[in-house]
């Protein structure tokens, strides 16, 4: 097994790791953040955990939020670049 499918989540959930520091940013945010701020504390994260920050962690995180919409929800619509985690997920 992977270690993409072995990683639970912050709620005991099996989850991407990637989905996993999303989560948890935007739970530590009080349940919602702009996209930009989002992307940028996965990557003070990653940077913490000495791990390298991709070039394309933007579009990974955008990937994350499209894949996990279970998870994850744009509060203000579809144009938006806010992201909320969904009611009851917090």
């Amino acid at each position: 097994m992977t270690n993409a499918t072995t990683n639970a989540g912050p709620w005991g959930r099996k989850l991407d790791p990637l989905a996993a520091d999303v989560a948890l940013v935007l739970q530590r945010m009080g349940g919602s953040a702009h996209q930009a701020v989002v992307v940028d504390c996965v990557a003070a994260m990653k940077r913490q955990r000495g791990e390298q920050v991709a070039q394309d962690l933007t579009a990974k995180i955008v990937e994350v939020f499209e894949k996990y919409r279970d998870l994850f929800f744009r509060p203000y619509g579809e144009g938006s670049m806010r992201w909320a985690l969904q009611p009851g997920v917090a």
